[in-house]
């Protein structure tokens, strides 16, 4: 596969404005290549606009690559990446952006020769602090803490972009919004909503990006 060109890979601005924009950050942690390219066409039919891969899906390349082929609009990214050479890989195959899940300088270092944006997991206020200083801090595992946890040190991170997840259910994504955070990230809980209820789970989605981009224009 040639590799995507340079100029559909979002400049780290570009791509807070999209998770901002996002509301919700779907993370898909499916059993096979086949079940990831399935709920990632469920995501886009319901509207959303950023979609994240795992590692942890049995060839994640060739889902993240079917995904980009046959969705070219949406956002996509590659989560739990660990190894740096992952990067070059996601990379090829069309992502326009990584996530690892805790502190990684191998993995951003390699992100940066890829000129790929990276959203870096932490979980101290120190880790998070040194995340959000390269670019976007994932906080994880986030429902350990709770939205309590990010409202206490956004006071000593101001203007840090923070993206909680893990375990996190779609009813809890306004309480996570509503302490700072600048997406949110929910995987089976989305899919399962989507899955039973596509126009009610697309409408709650609509509707909560709708509230929360009024109150931060």
């Amino acid at each position: 596969m040639d590799p995507v060109g340079q100029d559909a890979v979002p400049s780290h601005e570009t791509l807070v404005a999209q998770l901002r924009r996002s509301a919700v950050l779907p993370v898909l942690r499916s059993a096979t290549a086949a079940d990831a390219r399935s709920h990632v066409t469920t995501l886009a039919a319901a509207g959303l606009a950023t979609v994240e891969l795992t590692t942890t899906t049995p060839g994640w390349e060739e889902a993240l690559g079917a995904a980009v082929r046959e969705h070219p609009d949406l956002h996509i990214g590659l989560g739990t990446v660990r190894d740096p050479d992952d990067v070059r890989r996601a990379r090829d195959a069309g992502a326009r952006f990584v996530v690892t899940p805790w502190p990684a300088p191998e993995v951003r270092a390699s992100a940066h020769r890829a000129g790929l944006p990276m959203v870096e997991g932490g979980f101290t206020p120190g880790e998070l602090a040194a995340a959000a200083a390269g670019g976007v801090a994932k906080l994880f595992p986030a429902q350990v803490v709770g939205p309590a946890y990010l409202r206490a040190i956004r006071p000593v991170l101001p203007g840090a972009a923070v993206v909680p997840t893990g375990g996190i259910r779609l009813d809890d994504v306004p309480d996570w919004l509503a302490a700072g955070a600048l997406t949110v990230g929910v995987g089976a809980d989305l899919v399962r909503a989507l899955e039973r209820d596509p126009s009610g789970a697309a409408a709650r989605l609509a509707e909560i990006a709708e509230y929360f981009a009024g109150t931060t224009a």
